[in-house]
């Protein structure tokens, strides 16, 4: 058990192969919006095959607009509900062929899906999936509501932010209860792999998505975050700037767990939480000076989860330590 040493990742030849137009452009996906970016990323990390299960939402939504498709790779689209449970028929299905001697490749299966079909619609099948332990690369694309219906809130929607079900107001300061730490709850399921990356820093998507392909046997999970301009409320020129702040203020803290270690990415500067909140309408309320306390008590929240994840990283190192002889 030793941390995980990320591979490098050539861009400029993975941009001029074939498996950079695994997605390709003409879809309906909204200006500035990154779902397009993360999956474009992970598909062209996976130099093998690959079959594509996708969950409705704003991804599968604006990618297929019959008659068109942006996907170049066999695809499955299923309810919010199910993307797990399929993704582990088609996985079972690929590994019964091989063993009768009908497919001589490998061929990986990576499943699309966002918050609503991972955190709460699509849960339970996921956390079944990854107990029996399939051979798959689950993806979610976190942009923290229910943006394809409206903007409703879900549980990963974080403590105090806008949505149109949680909004700021007399009555409540935006969402009351705290974003589901659903990275957390995929490492406590034991699976192999676990990471929590972003479009930034450059490249750490692509480099975790190649390790797992590579190296991990069993089911892998990826929480990405993805700023959505429509729901969070920025301006399309900002999307690079959310991206890289949410990682920078601790916000989005970037790190992977591999057979129980911890390895946390830490930013050069740490950045004022403001910095990040101030780009946004979904939190606009907590730079009100009359809201001085919501915004202490979240930038508290963020800092205690930094310094557990921290604490974590540290523990996990002595722990592998203590346990390396043990057969």
């Amino acid at each position: 058990m030793t941390p995980v040493k990320l591979p490098p990742v050539n861009f400029k030849a993975l941009a001029d192969s074939e498996v950079s137009k695994r997605f390709i452009g003409g879809h309906r996906l909204c200006a500035g919006c990154t779902a397009g970016a993360i999956v474009r990323q992970v598909l062209m990390s996976i130099e093998k095959p690959v079959v594509v299960v996708n969950a409705t939402g704003c991804l599968e939504v604006a990618s297929t607009i019959v008659p068109y498709s942006s996907w170049n790779v066999p695809w499955v689209h299923i309810a919010f509900e199910n993307s797990a449970a399929v993704a582990s028929g088609v996985e079972a299905a690929i590994k019964s062929l091989t063993r009768k001697g009908y497919l001589k490749k490998e061929i990986v299966v990576v499943v699309f899906a966002g918050d609503g079909g991972t955190y709460d619609i699509g849960f339970q099948a996921l956390s079944g999936a990854a107990e029996r332990g399939h051979q798959i690369i689950y993806v979610l694309y976190d942009n923290e509501a229910y943006m394809n219906t409206g903007i409703q809130r879900s549980s990963s929607t974080p403590k105090y932010s806008w949505t149109t079900t949680s909004p700021y107001g007399k009555a409540i300061p935006g969402k009351s209860q705290p974003k589901k730490n659903i990275t957390e709850i995929m490492v406590a399921h034991g699976i192999p792999y676990v990471a929590q990356t972003a479009l930034y820093p450059p490249l750490d998507l692509m480099r975790r998505v190649k390790f797992a392909v590579e190296n991990v046997k069993g089911f892998s999970f990826f929480n990405v975050s993805m700023p959505c301009n429509r729901g969070w409320r920025f301006r399309l020129e900002d999307t690079e700037k959310v991206v890289r702040l949410a990682v920078e203020t601790l916000y989005w803290p970037v790190y992977d767990v591999y057979e129980g270690i911890y390895t946390v990415y830490k930013p050069r500067q740490v950045k004022p939480l403001e910095e990040f909140l101030k780009l946004q309408g979904r939190f606009k309320h907590l730079l009100d000076p009359a809201n001085k306390q919501l915004l202490e008590d979240f930038k508290a929240y963020v800092r205690r989860n930094w310094e557990l994840l921290l604490a974590k990283e540290e523990d996990s190192r002595k722990w592998a330590e203590r346990v390396k002889n043990i057969k």
